[in-house]
Protein backbone atom coordinates (compact mmCIF):
# COMPACT_ATOMS: atom_id res chain seq x y z
CA UNK A 1 0.00 0.00 0.00
CA UNK A 2 2.78 2.38 0.67
CA UNK A 3 4.77 1.69 -2.52
CA UNK A 4 1.36 2.10 -4.63
CA UNK A 5 0.57 5.85 -2.29
CA UNK A 6 4.10 6.65 -3.95
CA UNK A 7 3.65 5.84 -7.47
CA UNK A 8 0.44 7.66 -7.21
CA UNK A 9 1.87 10.73 -6.16
CA UNK A 10 5.09 11.04 -8.37
CA UNK A 11 2.34 10.36 -11.19
CA UNK A 12 0.57 13.24 -10.03
CA UNK A 13 3.63 15.62 -9.95
CA UNK A 14 4.38 14.67 -13.59
CA UNK A 15 0.58 15.19 -14.46
CA UNK A 16 0.70 18.57 -12.87
CA UNK A 17 4.56 19.24 -14.45
CA UNK A 18 2.84 18.21 -17.87
CA UNK A 19 -0.28 20.46 -17.26
CA UNK A 20 2.13 22.92 -16.41
CA UNK A 21 4.41 23.06 -19.10
CA UNK A 22 1.51 22.47 -21.50
CA UNK A 23 -0.02 26.04 -20.11
CA UNK A 24 3.36 27.61 -21.02
CA UNK A 25 2.80 26.89 -24.42
CA UNK A 26 0.96 29.46 -26.22
CA UNK A 27 -0.65 30.84 -30.03
CA UNK A 28 -0.85 34.53 -31.26
CA UNK A 29 -3.03 34.70 -34.29
CA UNK A 30 -3.80 38.13 -36.18
CA UNK A 31 -7.70 39.07 -35.96
CA UNK A 32 -9.17 38.05 -39.28
CA UNK A 33 -6.69 35.73 -40.51
CA UNK A 34 -7.01 31.81 -39.87
CA UNK A 35 -4.91 29.67 -37.40
CA UNK A 36 -4.01 26.35 -36.38
CA UNK A 37 -3.70 24.72 -32.89
CA UNK A 38 -2.19 21.51 -33.02
CA UNK A 39 -2.64 18.52 -30.91
CA UNK A 40 0.61 17.51 -28.96
CA UNK A 41 1.94 14.87 -27.35
CA UNK A 42 -0.44 12.08 -29.43
CA UNK A 43 0.66 8.16 -28.61
CA UNK A 44 2.28 6.03 -31.18
CA UNK A 45 -0.80 4.24 -32.56
CA UNK A 46 -2.51 8.23 -33.24
CA UNK A 47 -4.77 6.45 -35.59
CA UNK A 48 -7.10 4.65 -34.00
CA UNK A 49 -7.87 8.22 -31.64
CA UNK A 50 -10.79 10.00 -31.78
CA UNK A 51 -10.04 13.82 -30.77
CA UNK A 52 -11.84 16.84 -29.05
CA UNK A 53 -11.34 20.52 -28.35
CA UNK A 54 -12.20 22.59 -25.46
CA UNK A 55 -12.73 25.97 -24.94
CA UNK A 56 -11.81 27.52 -21.49
CA UNK A 57 -13.14 23.97 -20.37
CA UNK A 58 -16.27 23.43 -22.44
CA UNK A 59 -16.06 21.21 -25.77
CA UNK A 60 -16.47 23.59 -28.75
CA UNK A 61 -15.05 20.97 -31.49
CA UNK A 62 -15.52 17.44 -32.19
CA UNK A 63 -14.12 14.77 -34.90
CA UNK A 64 -17.57 13.75 -35.91
CA UNK A 65 -20.07 16.75 -35.41
CA UNK A 66 -23.69 16.34 -35.87
CA UNK A 67 -23.30 19.59 -37.14
CA UNK A 68 -20.02 20.97 -38.70
CA UNK A 69 -19.07 24.66 -38.17
CA UNK A 70 -17.21 26.43 -40.75
CA UNK A 71 -15.44 28.44 -37.77
CA UNK A 72 -13.80 25.32 -35.80
CA UNK A 73 -12.92 22.42 -37.84
CA UNK A 74 -10.30 19.28 -36.18
CA UNK A 75 -8.48 17.52 -39.05
CA UNK A 76 -7.39 13.91 -39.10
CA UNK A 77 -4.37 14.46 -36.94
CA UNK A 78 -6.26 16.17 -34.36
CA UNK A 79 -5.66 19.81 -35.07
CA UNK A 80 -8.22 22.54 -34.51
CA UNK A 81 -8.30 25.32 -37.86
CA UNK A 82 -9.70 28.21 -36.84
CA UNK A 83 -11.11 30.49 -40.12
CA UNK A 84 -11.46 34.11 -39.86
CA UNK A 85 -10.12 34.34 -35.99
CA UNK A 86 -12.05 37.04 -34.02
CA UNK A 87 -11.30 38.86 -30.17
CA UNK A 88 -14.11 35.74 -29.08
CA UNK A 89 -11.64 32.72 -30.00
CA UNK A 90 -9.15 33.86 -27.15
CA UNK A 91 -8.73 31.25 -24.58
CA UNK A 92 -7.25 28.37 -23.00
CA UNK A 93 -7.57 25.24 -25.11
CA UNK A 94 -7.27 21.86 -24.44
CA UNK A 95 -6.77 18.68 -26.83
CA UNK A 96 -8.39 15.57 -25.61
CA UNK A 97 -8.40 11.92 -27.22
CA UNK A 98 -10.12 8.56 -26.73
CA UNK A 99 -9.62 5.08 -28.40
CA UNK A 100 -12.23 4.26 -30.69
CA UNK A 101 -13.30 1.07 -28.10
CA UNK A 102 -14.67 4.71 -26.03
CA UNK A 103 -11.75 4.60 -23.15
CA UNK A 104 -11.91 7.42 -21.32
CA UNK A 105 -10.43 11.15 -22.87
CA UNK A 106 -6.95 12.14 -22.13
CA UNK A 107 -5.77 15.55 -22.54
CA UNK A 108 -2.81 15.89 -25.45
CA UNK A 109 -1.93 19.50 -25.13
CA UNK A 110 -3.20 22.72 -23.84
CA UNK A 111 -2.45 26.18 -26.00
CA UNK A 112 -3.44 29.62 -24.95
CA UNK A 113 -4.64 31.15 -28.11
CA UNK A 114 -4.37 35.18 -28.08
CA UNK A 115 -5.78 37.24 -30.83
CA UNK A 116 -3.54 40.39 -32.09
CA UNK A 117 -3.92 43.12 -34.16
CA UNK A 118 -1.95 45.31 -35.83
CA UNK A 119 -0.86 47.68 -36.20
CA UNK A 120 -3.06 49.20 -38.75
CA UNK A 121 -3.49 52.84 -40.00
CA UNK A 122 -0.17 54.50 -39.16
CA UNK A 123 0.08 57.94 -39.79
CA UNK A 124 2.75 60.94 -39.44
CA UNK A 125 2.35 64.44 -39.47
CA UNK A 126 4.50 67.12 -39.48
CA UNK A 127 2.56 71.20 -39.31
CA UNK A 128 3.68 73.37 -40.21
CA UNK A 129 4.80 72.02 -43.38
CA UNK A 130 4.58 72.00 -47.56
CA UNK A 131 4.42 69.34 -49.39
CA UNK A 132 6.06 69.25 -52.79
CA UNK A 133 5.08 67.45 -55.56
CA UNK A 134 7.33 64.52 -55.10
CA UNK A 135 5.89 63.98 -51.60
CA UNK A 136 8.57 65.93 -49.75
CA UNK A 137 8.06 67.77 -47.11
CA UNK A 138 9.82 71.28 -46.28
CA UNK A 139 9.59 73.74 -43.29
CA UNK A 140 10.94 76.98 -42.94
CA UNK A 141 14.41 77.67 -41.16
CA UNK A 142 13.93 79.19 -37.45
CA UNK A 143 10.20 77.51 -37.22
CA UNK A 144 8.67 75.61 -34.58
CA UNK A 145 7.92 72.18 -35.98
CA UNK A 146 5.98 69.80 -34.34
CA UNK A 147 5.29 66.28 -35.44
CA UNK A 148 2.90 63.60 -34.26
CA UNK A 149 2.43 59.95 -35.31
CA UNK A 150 -0.33 57.72 -34.22
CA UNK A 151 -1.27 53.80 -35.32
CA UNK A 152 -4.43 51.28 -34.09
CA UNK A 153 -3.01 48.40 -32.55
CA UNK A 154 -4.52 45.71 -29.92
CA UNK A 155 -4.03 44.61 -27.78
CA UNK A 156 -1.16 47.65 -26.61
CA UNK A 157 1.50 49.29 -28.94
CA UNK A 158 5.08 50.94 -28.68
CA UNK A 159 5.42 54.06 -31.16
CA UNK A 160 8.92 55.16 -31.65
CA UNK A 161 10.21 58.37 -33.58
CA UNK A 162 12.93 58.04 -35.36
CA UNK A 163 15.04 60.84 -36.81
CA UNK A 164 18.04 60.18 -39.14
CA UNK A 165 19.99 63.18 -39.85
CA UNK A 166 21.15 62.52 -43.25
CA UNK A 167 24.34 65.44 -42.82
CA UNK A 168 25.21 63.99 -38.88
CA UNK A 169 24.22 60.12 -39.87
CA UNK A 170 22.88 60.12 -36.43
CA UNK A 171 19.73 58.83 -34.62
CA UNK A 172 17.57 60.79 -32.60
CA UNK A 173 14.34 58.91 -30.99
CA UNK A 174 11.31 59.17 -28.93
CA UNK A 175 9.07 56.74 -27.88
CA UNK A 176 5.74 55.76 -26.01
CA UNK A 177 2.96 52.64 -25.75
CA UNK A 178 0.08 55.33 -26.47
CA UNK A 179 -2.24 55.59 -29.18
CA UNK A 180 -0.09 58.40 -30.49
CA UNK A 181 3.96 60.17 -29.79
CA UNK A 182 4.21 63.58 -30.89
CA UNK A 183 7.13 65.70 -30.26
CA UNK A 184 8.47 69.09 -31.51
CA UNK A 185 11.67 71.36 -32.43
CA UNK A 186 11.59 74.72 -31.81
CA UNK A 187 13.89 77.21 -34.07
CA UNK A 188 14.30 74.06 -36.56
CA UNK A 189 17.68 74.29 -38.19
CA UNK A 190 18.80 73.16 -41.56
CA UNK A 191 20.84 70.04 -39.62
CA UNK A 192 17.69 68.85 -38.17
CA UNK A 193 16.23 67.85 -41.85
CA UNK A 194 16.57 64.60 -42.67
CA UNK A 195 14.78 60.95 -42.88
CA UNK A 196 11.74 60.95 -40.07
CA UNK A 197 9.97 57.58 -39.91
CA UNK A 198 7.40 56.62 -37.17
CA UNK A 199 7.22 52.85 -36.15
CA UNK A 200 4.80 50.81 -34.58
CA UNK A 201 5.34 47.44 -32.79
CA UNK A 202 2.17 45.39 -31.33
CA UNK A 203 3.25 44.32 -27.89
CA UNK A 204 1.73 41.19 -28.22
CA UNK A 205 2.26 39.87 -31.93
CA UNK A 206 5.80 41.61 -32.30
CA UNK A 207 3.93 42.76 -35.65
CA UNK A 208 5.88 46.32 -36.90
CA UNK A 209 4.66 48.69 -38.79
CA UNK A 210 6.35 51.87 -40.12
CA UNK A 211 5.74 55.15 -42.02
CA UNK A 212 8.61 57.56 -43.37
CA UNK A 213 8.43 60.88 -44.28
CA UNK A 214 11.38 63.06 -45.31
CA UNK A 215 11.79 66.58 -43.79
CA UNK A 216 14.00 69.15 -45.80
CA UNK A 217 14.60 73.16 -44.34
CA UNK A 218 14.39 75.60 -46.97
CA UNK A 219 15.83 78.77 -46.29
CA UNK A 220 16.22 82.37 -48.10
CA UNK A 221 19.81 83.59 -48.88
CA UNK A 222 20.62 86.68 -45.65
CA UNK A 223 22.10 88.61 -48.73
CA UNK A 224 21.44 90.74 -51.24
CA UNK A 225 21.06 89.93 -55.04
CA UNK A 226 24.61 90.53 -56.38
CA UNK A 227 24.52 92.64 -60.01
CA UNK A 228 27.73 92.78 -62.54
CA UNK A 229 28.63 92.53 -65.94
CA UNK A 230 31.64 92.18 -68.54
CA UNK A 231 32.06 92.94 -71.91
CA UNK A 232 32.96 90.56 -74.43
CA UNK A 233 35.07 90.85 -77.23
CA UNK A 234 32.44 92.60 -79.36
CA UNK A 235 31.83 96.21 -78.44
CA UNK A 236 28.26 95.74 -78.12
CA UNK A 237 27.46 92.81 -76.71
CA UNK A 238 27.61 92.92 -72.63
CA UNK A 239 27.28 90.04 -69.92
CA UNK A 240 24.51 90.93 -66.87
CA UNK A 241 25.71 88.47 -64.23
CA UNK A 242 23.44 88.22 -61.11
CA UNK A 243 24.04 86.01 -58.27
CA UNK A 244 22.15 85.36 -54.98
CA UNK A 245 24.72 83.11 -52.48
CA UNK A 246 24.04 81.19 -49.52
CA UNK A 247 20.06 80.24 -50.23
CA UNK A 248 18.51 76.40 -49.99
CA UNK A 249 17.47 75.43 -52.73
CA UNK A 250 18.51 77.66 -55.31
CA UNK A 251 16.13 80.51 -56.02
CA UNK A 252 14.98 81.87 -59.75
CA UNK A 253 16.78 84.88 -61.16
CA UNK A 254 14.83 86.88 -63.69
CA UNK A 255 16.85 90.31 -65.36
CA UNK A 256 14.07 92.80 -66.02
CA UNK A 257 14.73 96.28 -68.43
CA UNK A 258 12.62 98.97 -66.06
CA UNK A 259 12.11 101.34 -68.60
CA UNK A 260 10.65 99.41 -71.00
CA UNK A 261 8.98 97.08 -68.39
CA UNK A 262 9.70 93.63 -69.83
CA UNK A 263 11.69 90.72 -69.11
CA UNK A 264 15.53 90.53 -70.62
CA UNK A 265 16.49 87.07 -69.15
CA UNK A 266 14.59 84.78 -66.70
CA UNK A 267 15.72 81.66 -64.95
CA UNK A 268 16.73 78.51 -64.77
CA UNK A 269 19.38 79.00 -62.40
CA UNK A 270 22.62 78.22 -63.68
CA UNK A 271 24.50 76.05 -60.75
CA UNK A 272 28.38 76.04 -60.08
CA UNK A 273 30.29 73.29 -58.29
CA UNK A 274 28.82 74.63 -55.01
CA UNK A 275 25.12 73.74 -54.08
CA UNK A 276 25.57 77.73 -52.22
CA UNK A 277 26.35 79.25 -55.62
CA UNK A 278 23.62 80.36 -57.58
CA UNK A 279 23.81 82.82 -60.36
CA UNK A 280 22.12 83.77 -63.98
CA UNK A 281 23.93 85.00 -66.94
CA UNK A 282 22.63 86.90 -70.45
CA UNK A 283 24.17 88.66 -73.30
CA UNK A 284 22.95 91.80 -74.22
CA UNK A 285 23.08 93.29 -77.50
CA UNK A 286 23.47 96.94 -77.00
CA UNK A 287 21.08 98.00 -79.28
CA UNK A 288 18.33 96.97 -77.36
CA UNK A 289 19.61 99.32 -73.88
CA UNK A 290 19.37 102.75 -73.12
CA UNK A 291 21.38 105.48 -71.49
CA UNK A 292 19.72 105.96 -68.68
CA UNK A 293 17.38 102.73 -67.78
CA UNK A 294 17.76 101.17 -64.87
CA UNK A 295 18.39 97.15 -65.23
CA UNK A 296 17.34 95.01 -62.67
CA UNK A 297 17.85 91.37 -61.37
CA UNK A 298 14.93 90.30 -59.16
CA UNK A 299 14.99 87.04 -57.42
CA UNK A 300 12.80 84.60 -56.07
CA UNK A 301 13.08 81.68 -53.18
CA UNK A 302 10.47 79.37 -52.58
CA UNK A 303 10.05 80.43 -49.01
CA UNK A 304 8.46 83.73 -50.05
CA UNK A 305 11.42 86.00 -49.68
CA UNK A 306 12.08 88.42 -53.10
CA UNK A 307 14.85 90.80 -53.27
CA UNK A 308 16.71 92.31 -56.34
CA UNK A 309 19.21 94.29 -57.37
CA UNK A 310 19.75 97.25 -59.93
CA UNK A 311 22.50 99.31 -61.87
CA UNK A 312 21.60 102.05 -64.00
CA UNK A 313 22.97 102.54 -67.64
CA UNK A 314 25.01 105.49 -68.93
CA UNK A 315 26.73 106.03 -71.79
CA UNK A 316 30.33 107.06 -71.78
CA UNK A 317 31.94 110.80 -71.49
CA UNK A 318 35.35 111.50 -71.19
CA UNK A 319 36.82 114.90 -69.54
CA UNK A 320 40.17 116.48 -70.16
CA UNK A 321 41.86 119.53 -71.50
CA UNK A 322 40.69 120.07 -74.79
CA UNK A 323 43.68 122.18 -75.38
CA UNK A 324 47.37 121.27 -74.92
CA UNK A 325 50.54 123.23 -76.20
CA UNK A 326 54.46 121.92 -76.42
CA UNK A 327 57.52 122.93 -77.57
CA UNK A 328 59.56 121.34 -80.58
CA UNK A 329 61.86 118.71 -79.06
CA UNK A 330 59.66 118.57 -75.86
CA UNK A 331 57.48 115.27 -74.31
CA UNK A 332 53.77 116.09 -73.58
CA UNK A 333 51.17 114.35 -72.02
CA UNK A 334 48.01 114.26 -73.17
CA UNK A 335 44.91 112.89 -70.20
CA UNK A 336 41.64 112.05 -70.42
CA UNK A 337 39.27 110.52 -67.44
CA UNK A 338 35.86 108.33 -68.29
CA UNK A 339 34.18 107.49 -65.09
CA UNK A 340 30.63 107.72 -66.07
CA UNK A 341 29.88 104.85 -68.15
CA UNK A 342 27.68 102.02 -67.18
CA UNK A 343 29.10 99.35 -68.34
CA UNK A 344 32.22 100.31 -67.93
CA UNK A 345 33.48 101.68 -71.87
CA UNK A 346 37.08 100.89 -73.23
CA UNK A 347 39.11 104.01 -73.77
CA UNK A 348 41.44 104.69 -76.45
CA UNK A 349 43.46 107.11 -78.16
CA UNK A 350 43.70 107.83 -81.69
CA UNK A 351 44.38 110.65 -84.43
CA UNK A 352 41.79 112.46 -86.69
CA UNK A 353 43.64 112.33 -89.23
CA UNK A 354 43.57 108.22 -89.95
CA UNK A 355 41.47 106.98 -86.87
CA UNK A 356 44.03 104.57 -85.71
CA UNK A 357 44.48 103.33 -82.68
CA UNK A 358 47.58 104.69 -80.72
CA UNK A 359 49.81 101.80 -79.08
CA UNK A 360 52.66 102.23 -76.95
CA UNK A 361 55.91 102.44 -79.96
CA UNK A 362 58.76 104.49 -79.41
CA UNK A 363 57.30 107.89 -80.55
CA UNK A 364 53.78 106.68 -77.62
CA UNK A 365 53.78 106.01 -74.56
CA UNK A 366 50.25 104.65 -73.96
CA UNK A 367 49.05 104.55 -69.75
CA UNK A 368 45.71 102.83 -69.57
CA UNK A 369 45.18 103.25 -65.71
CA UNK A 370 41.35 102.86 -65.24
CA UNK A 371 39.71 105.62 -64.83
CA UNK A 372 42.71 107.30 -65.94
CA UNK A 373 43.85 107.56 -69.72
CA UNK A 374 47.08 109.19 -70.83
CA UNK A 375 49.31 109.31 -74.01
CA UNK A 376 52.52 110.73 -73.63
CA UNK A 377 54.59 111.61 -76.66
CA UNK A 378 58.17 111.93 -77.06
CA UNK A 379 60.32 114.34 -79.02
CA UNK A 380 57.20 116.82 -80.19
CA UNK A 381 57.67 117.63 -83.78
CA UNK A 382 55.40 120.26 -85.72
CA UNK A 383 53.74 117.05 -87.33
CA UNK A 384 52.78 116.12 -84.26
CA UNK A 385 50.62 119.10 -84.11
CA UNK A 386 46.66 118.48 -84.57
CA UNK A 387 43.71 117.00 -82.95
CA UNK A 388 43.83 113.56 -81.25
CA UNK A 389 40.97 111.55 -79.88
CA UNK A 390 40.00 109.92 -76.44
CA UNK A 391 37.81 107.58 -77.66
CA UNK A 392 35.77 105.63 -75.32
CA UNK A 393 32.78 102.95 -76.41
CA UNK A 394 30.04 100.47 -74.02
CA UNK A 395 27.08 98.52 -75.59
CA UNK A 396 25.32 101.71 -75.24
CA UNK A 397 27.29 103.69 -77.61
CA UNK A 398 31.20 106.10 -78.75
CA UNK A 399 31.94 109.23 -77.28
CA UNK A 400 34.67 111.13 -77.56
CA UNK A 401 37.08 114.19 -76.47
CA UNK A 402 38.75 116.35 -78.84
CA UNK A 403 41.81 117.22 -77.66
CA UNK A 404 43.70 119.94 -79.99
CA UNK A 405 47.81 120.05 -79.58
CA UNK A 406 49.56 123.08 -80.82
CA UNK A 407 53.34 122.92 -81.23
CA UNK A 408 55.51 126.07 -81.17
CA UNK A 409 59.01 126.80 -81.80
CA UNK A 410 61.67 128.59 -79.92
CA UNK A 411 61.02 132.03 -81.89
CA UNK A 412 57.56 131.92 -80.88
CA UNK A 413 58.61 131.49 -77.36
CA UNK A 414 60.26 134.91 -77.94
CA UNK A 415 57.33 136.51 -79.07
CA UNK A 416 55.73 135.80 -75.89
CA UNK A 417 58.44 136.61 -73.75
CA UNK A 418 57.86 140.09 -75.44
CA UNK A 419 54.49 140.44 -75.30
CA UNK A 420 54.84 139.15 -71.63
CA UNK A 421 57.44 141.93 -70.67
CA UNK A 422 54.68 144.85 -72.53
CA UNK A 423 52.01 143.72 -70.45
CA UNK A 424 53.83 144.56 -67.38
CA UNK A 425 55.14 147.86 -68.25
CA UNK A 426 51.54 148.84 -69.23
CA UNK A 427 51.19 147.43 -65.71
CA UNK A 428 53.55 149.70 -64.15
CA UNK A 429 52.63 152.47 -65.60
CA UNK A 430 49.02 152.42 -64.75
CA UNK A 431 49.99 151.84 -60.84
CA UNK A 432 52.37 154.68 -61.13
CA UNK A 433 49.57 157.16 -62.67
CA UNK A 434 47.45 156.00 -60.19
CA UNK A 435 49.62 156.61 -57.32
CA UNK A 436 50.22 160.37 -58.42
CA UNK A 437 46.77 161.44 -58.86
CA UNK A 438 46.14 160.12 -55.53
CA UNK A 439 49.25 162.06 -53.78
CA UNK A 440 48.05 165.14 -55.45
CA UNK A 441 44.73 164.81 -54.74
CA UNK A 442 44.82 168.27 -52.76
CA UNK A 443 45.65 170.33 -55.85
CA UNK A 444 43.08 168.78 -57.95
CA UNK A 445 40.41 169.59 -55.26
CA UNK A 446 41.42 173.47 -55.37
CA UNK A 447 41.17 173.45 -59.62
CA UNK A 448 36.98 172.21 -59.11
CA UNK A 449 36.23 175.42 -60.23
CA UNK A 450 34.73 177.19 -56.82
CA UNK A 451 34.48 180.63 -58.09
CA UNK A 452 31.69 179.85 -60.40
CA UNK A 453 29.29 179.21 -57.43
CA UNK A 454 26.31 182.04 -56.51
CA UNK A 455 27.75 185.13 -54.65
CA UNK A 456 24.89 184.92 -52.21
CA UNK A 457 26.06 181.43 -50.59
CA UNK A 458 27.58 182.35 -47.19
CA UNK A 459 30.04 185.59 -46.30
CA UNK A 460 32.43 187.17 -48.85
CA UNK A 461 35.55 188.74 -47.68
CA UNK A 462 36.85 190.91 -50.09
CA UNK A 463 40.51 192.34 -49.47
CA UNK A 464 41.95 195.70 -51.44
CA UNK A 465 45.77 196.00 -51.61
CA UNK A 466 45.86 199.64 -50.87
CA UNK A 467 48.37 202.16 -49.09
CA UNK A 468 45.55 204.15 -47.21
CA UNK A 469 42.32 202.31 -47.38
CA UNK A 470 41.00 199.09 -47.32
CA UNK A 471 37.10 198.05 -48.33
CA UNK A 472 35.65 195.24 -46.41
CA UNK A 473 31.97 194.30 -48.12
CA UNK A 474 29.55 193.15 -45.61
CA UNK A 475 28.45 190.02 -47.26
CA UNK A 476 30.51 187.61 -47.86
CA UNK A 477 28.86 184.54 -49.21
CA UNK A 478 29.55 181.15 -47.80
CA UNK A 479 30.45 177.85 -50.19
CA UNK A 480 28.47 175.44 -49.67
CA UNK A 481 30.00 172.60 -47.18
CA UNK A 482 32.33 169.71 -48.25
CA UNK A 483 32.00 166.08 -47.28
CA UNK A 484 34.79 166.48 -44.77
CA UNK A 485 32.71 168.57 -42.57
CA UNK A 486 34.62 172.24 -43.31
CA UNK A 487 33.19 175.34 -44.95
CA UNK A 488 35.20 177.11 -47.39
CA UNK A 489 35.19 181.08 -47.76
CA UNK A 490 36.15 182.66 -50.76
CA UNK A 491 38.26 185.53 -50.33
CA UNK A 492 38.62 188.23 -52.91
CA UNK A 493 41.59 190.74 -52.96
CA UNK A 494 41.31 194.03 -54.53
CA UNK A 495 44.82 196.46 -56.20
CA UNK A 496 43.75 200.29 -56.28
CA UNK A 497 46.44 202.81 -57.39
CA UNK A 498 47.52 205.19 -54.77
CA UNK A 499 47.55 208.32 -57.41
CA UNK A 500 43.86 207.67 -57.55
CA UNK A 501 42.81 206.60 -54.24
CA UNK A 502 41.49 209.96 -52.94
CA UNK A 503 40.06 211.21 -56.52
CA UNK A 504 38.33 207.93 -57.07
CA UNK A 505 37.48 206.64 -53.61
CA UNK A 506 34.11 207.54 -53.79
CA UNK A 507 33.85 206.37 -57.07
CA UNK A 508 35.86 203.02 -56.29
CA UNK A 509 32.75 202.60 -53.67
CA UNK A 510 30.25 203.17 -56.42
CA UNK A 511 31.81 200.77 -58.71
CA UNK A 512 32.40 198.24 -56.35
CA UNK A 513 28.62 198.68 -55.46
CA UNK A 514 27.49 198.09 -58.79
CA UNK A 515 29.52 195.22 -60.08
CA UNK A 516 32.24 192.66 -58.83
CA UNK A 517 35.62 192.64 -59.08
CA UNK A 518 37.74 190.37 -61.62
CA UNK A 519 39.00 188.13 -58.49
CA UNK A 520 42.98 187.78 -58.19
CA UNK A 521 43.07 184.86 -56.46
CA UNK A 522 40.95 182.20 -54.75
CA UNK A 523 42.01 179.74 -52.03
CA UNK A 524 39.67 177.23 -50.61
CA UNK A 525 40.18 175.11 -47.63
CA UNK A 526 39.81 171.17 -48.42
Amino acid sequence: MLISAIVLHLLLLSHQTVSEEQVQRYVTGEKGENTTLQCLDQPVNASSLLYRWKKNGAVVATQNPSKPSEHLSISNNGSLWISDLQYIDEGQYECESQTKDGSSWQTLSNILLRVAEGPTSVSLAVQPATLLQNGTLYVKKGSDVYFNCSSESFPSQNLTWTVEDLALDSYDRASGNKSFLEFSITNIQPSNQGMYSCTSQNTLSKTTANKRQELLVYYAPESHPECSWEIVKEPLDVLFICSWHGGYPVPTLDWHEVLEEHVIAKGPTVNSTSQETECLEVHVNGFILQSGEEVKCIGHHVTGVENSCSFKLKMPYPLGDPMVTALVGSNITLSCTETDSLPPAKTVWMRKDNKIIINTTSKYIVSDNNPNYKLTIINVTKEDEGIYYCYSINPLGPKELEVYLTVKTSADNKGAVVGVFVSVLIMMIGITVGVTIYSKRHRICIGLGFSHLDDDRGDILSLVDSDEEVIFHDAVPQLPPLTNGHATTLVEIHRIPSSDHEDNADSTVQHNDQTHPEPVQQIADC
